[in-house]
């Protein structure tokens, strides 16, 4: 059963980067996606960052980072709009929740044969 979403599971950050109100609510409503398809995470904390190369450009970075039971998961996205990185983000932290889940199935369903070479079984009586 899913644990109910709370928004202060989603940290939010911001870098060289004014954090307003809608930016917020843009990645909690995001990320909400997230906690809907996995009921272990912890936690979420999300970095906003301007990176200004030159005068007229800007890139945006946003670093995802999942406190989840067991390994967590990173991920990166640059993009030249900050909602188009939020976007990309969330897609590639569900496709790496999706992967982990399918990868603990594998295992679940189909484990490895123990090798029994050079050890004597008891008999049966």
């Amino acid at each position: 059963m899913n644990k109910p979403y709370n928004p202060n599971d989603v940290i939010v950050s911001g870098i060289h980067l004014e954090l307003t109100e809608g930016l917020k609510s843009h990645v909690r409503d995001k990320m909400g996606r997230l906690f809907r398809h996995e009921e272990r995470i912890v936690r979420v904390k999300v970095e906003l960052e301007c990176d200004r190369e030159h005068d007229h450009a800007h890139k945006f970075i946003v670093k995802g980072h999942i406190v989840i039971y067991g390994p967590d998961i990173n991920a990166t996205v640059e993009a030249d709009e900050c909602y188009k990185a939020i976007d990309l983000l969330v897609d590639k932290l569900d496709q790496a929740l999706r992967k982990r889940h399918s990868m603990h199935k594998e295992k679940r369903n189909h484990p490895r044969p123990v090798e029994f070479d050079g050890v004597e079984l008891p008999k049966a009586i």
